[in-house]
Formats: C-alpha cells, sequence, structure tokens
C-alpha cells in the first residue's frame, strides 16, 4: 500500500522521511513542490497527485503537509484516513502535530509509524492500544528513562489487540466516572449580493471524552437522527442497531475520540445565522469607500461569538483608513488581508466598519468576496439533538454532559 511518507514544511523542507519497503528518494517530491508553487494556498494543493511511477497522496495540517507515496494503485481514501490517524495520534502524544513537535521527538515518531504501520499496510491505529505500546512522553518518565537507560516501548503486548474490542483497555479504573459528548457543527455557505443563499450545508461531528470504569456499554437515542445523510462511524459504533433502530450503540473507548461526522446538504433545513451588509465602491483616485454591517438574525435568538470578517483586497488596493464600532481591524498591506475581529455581539445595535480605501490607478476594481467566521454555543444548527443517554454492564451512575456548538466553515459573501 504505502512505500513511503514524507514530512514537509511550508517551506519546502523535508522535515522527516520514513520508509517501508525500497527506498524512494525524496526527488519525488518535486512533483509536489511543482504543485504546491501553482496553488494559492496549501489548502488547495491537490491531495492526488499522480506520477509516471508512483502516486503523491497528501493532507495539510498546522503548516505540515504529509505526503504518502505508493508504486501501485491504492484506495486514495483510505490512504487519507489513515494520515488523517497519524496526525490525530501525533496530536495526541505531543499536543500538536507541528514542525517543532516532530523534530523535538522525531524519534518516537519513527516508534509509532513502526507500530501503525506493518510493511507498508495499516496495523495499529487505535490510540488506546499505541498507548500501551509506546507510554507517551511525560518529564519524570524522560528523566527515569535517562537514568535506567529504558525506552518508552512496552515489553508486553497490550491486552486490547487480542480483543474483540481492541479500542478499549482491559482494566480501566476512575475515581470519577464521567462522559461529555460534544456537538458541533461547522455552516458552509455562499451567499449572493442580495444576501439569498446560493448554497449551503452542514458539516457535523459528535466529538467524545470518556473516563468510565470497567467496560461499560452505552445507548445514545437521537431526537431527529432521520436528519443524518450521509454518517461515518467510530468503528465501536454497531452499525446494524444503527440501521434497524436508528440508536447509536458502542463500548466507548477510553479518552477523547470522534464517535460520528455527518454531512447535511437539504439546503432548507439549514439556517444562516449571521448577515453582512456591504457598501464597497473600490477605483483609483478618490471616491473609493467600504462599509460593512454584520450582525446575527434576529430568528436565533443566541450570541455570536468570535466573530472575523476578513478580505483579500486585490493588488490595485495600497491602504485602508477605516473605523470600526465594536471591535478592531487590520490591513495587511504585502498580504492585501483586511482582518475585521469583531468579537461577541449582542441582540441590538449591529456593528459597522466603514471608512475610505486607497486603490492605486484609475480604473474600477471588482470587490472581493467575503469570508466571515463565527461561533454560537449551545445551538446545533441542523436542530440535531440527544435524547437520552443509558449505560449498561457496570453498576455505578456516570456523570453526562452534552455541549452543542455552531461555528463557520467555508462561509462566503458574494460583493
Amino acid at each position: 500500500m504505502l512505500n513511503s511518507l514524507f514530512i514537509i514544511n511550508t517551506s519546502g523542507d523535508v522535515i522527516l522521511e520514513k520508509h517501508w519497503k525500497s527506498v524512494i528518494h525524496r526527488s519525488i517530491c518535486d512533483y509536489f513542490f511543482d504543485a504546491q508553487k501553482k496553488a494559492a494556498c496549501p489548502e488547495d494543493v491537490p491531495p492526488i497527485i499522480a506520477t509516471p511511477h508512483h502516486y503523491l497522496i497528501s493532507v495539510y495540517h498546522s503548516q505540515i503537509f504529509l505526503v504518502a507515496v505508493s508504486t501501485e494503485e491504492t484506495p486514495p481514501l483510505m490512504v487519507i484516513e489513515f494520515l488523517h490517524r497519524v496526525v490525530a495520534t501525533l496530536t495526541s502524544y505531543f499536543d500538536e502535530c507541528s514542525d517543532s513537535a516532530i523534530k523535538e521527538n522525531c524519534v518516537m515518531v519513527f516508534e509509532l509509524l513502526d507500530e501503525m504501520l506493518d510493511n507498508g499496510y495499516p496495523l495499529v491505529t487505535e490510540l488506546n492500544i499505541l498507548q500501551d505500546l509506546i507510554k507517551p512522553p511525560n518529564f519524570l518518565r524522560n528523566i527515569a528513562n535517562q537514568v535506567t537507560g529504558r525506552t518508552n516501548i512496552s515489553e508486553v503486548l497490550p491486552s486490547g489487540q487480542l480483543s474483540n474490542i481492541p479500542w478499549r483497555r482491559h482494566g480501566v479504573k476512575y475515581t470519577n466516572n464521567e462522559a461529555y459528548f460534544d456537538v458541533i457543527e461547522e455552516i458552509d455557505a455562499i451567499i449572493d449580493k442580495q444576501g439569498a443563499t446560493v448554497c449551503s450545508e452542514i458539516q457535523g461531528y459528535i466529538d467524545c471524552c470518556s473516563r468510565l470504569t470497567g467496560m461499560p456499554d452505552l445507548t445514545m437515542t437521537l431526537v431527529n437522527p432521520r436528519l443524518l445523510d450521509d454518517v461515518s462511524f467510530h468503528p465501536c459504533v454497531r452499525f446494524k442497531r444503527w440501521e434497524n433502530e436508528r440508536v447509536l450503540s458502542f463500548v466507548p473507548p477510553d479518552g477523547n475520540f470522534r464517535l460520528l461526522s455527518y454531512h447535511i446538504a437539504t439546503q432548507n433545513i439549514v439556517a444562516i445565522p449571521v448577515y453582512v451588509r456591504h457598501s464597497i465602491l473600490l477605483k483609483g483616485g478618490i471616491g473609493s469607500r467600504l462599509e460593512l454591517t454584520v450582525g446575527p438574525k434576529q430568528s436565533m435568538g443566541k450570541v455570536l461569538e468570535d466573530v472575523v470578517v476578513e478580505m483579500t483586497m486585490p493588488k490595485a488596493v495600497q491602504n485602508c483608513n477605516l473605523t470600526p464600532s465594536h471591535g478592531k481591524y487590520s490591513f495587511d498591506p504585502a498580504s492585501k488581508l483586511l482582518q475585521w475581529n469583531v468579537g461577541k455581539i449582542e441582540l441590538g445595535k449591529p456593528p459597522t466598519l466603514k471608512g475610505t480605501v486607497t486603490v492605486s490607478g484609475t480604473a474600477v476594481v471588482e470587490p472581493p468576496p467575503i469570508s466571515v467566521r463565527f461561533k454560537i454555543n449551545q445551538l446545533a444548527a441542523s436542530g440535531l439533538k440527544v435524547n437520552r443517554l443509558d449505560m449498561y454492564g457496570e453498576n455505578y451512575k456516570p456523570f453526562k454532559g452534552v455541549k452543542y456548538i455552531t461555528k463557520a466553515g467555508r462561509f462566503q459573501i458574494r460583493t
């Protein structure tokens, strides 16, 4: 499946390479670098690049690219899923999957990759088993290893690896038993000049933090499960029961995990929680002006938080002289990025940003689209709700909590 893995930063430096079969020279990355130069931003680099003798499959995360190389045709979604598992594993071990974290812990990264792939095929990708095989780094363990000469690699095979529930360790014990669920939904939308929705969809997921003793069996029922069209489950979910009863039945992994992710593309369900009114005129000489007003739609009844409005101005724009009624703005003359950090918007008078813009030349310049970021607590835009959570197989009564968050994904307004 995979022959090699290269980890590359945005500057084009190969910070780590790992080979499972024959060694592939890093010159193969030149094809990737060519595609990277043509892309407007790192997210626009094609995830799959076919070369005469190889396939390059990549994901981007936190200023680094993970580029997998295969010499034969391989299911690309399986490779992309594996690369995301690598990112999640490194983030869990080192708190971040970044250039500096990988350089500081390169030995452990190689050890993890050795366990996760065997001869190029996925072997162990469950975090609980990996943490039994290779202990996560901490200050005391590092000092003890230096004194005793030991490593973080376990000498005992994890019990979960031979179980029919490989995602959960045996003998888990907690003083306080608790399970938290975060229902997070991201709204992707394109809004036209008049404020009408061109297209909109919701990407949602339920993240869990489970700290439960023993081997609990959980059953979660949703108020309106028929909303979910395209659903992807964690392996712990019993799929047959979901198909027949629309009930989530599972033995949870220990710690943090993503229970499911879903996609809702029915346009009339997606309620747009924010509006942006704009009046933009960009022309050479004098007379260029910009006015933006952002606020929550009255129907939502919730407070908008962490609101950020961004515009990448045309190259002809030299400077912006604007006055915000709320928050603060910045304009970078090099990248031409205008960013208005609004913060929290209460119901009432909506914040405005207005002023003049300096444009070189004499022609009228087309105004750029507006990107918006926001967050709304205790709201699921789709209307999805958790009805109840029951636990079987253990005698104690755990503490349970559910939190709802709606935030902007790719949210763009045309001007």
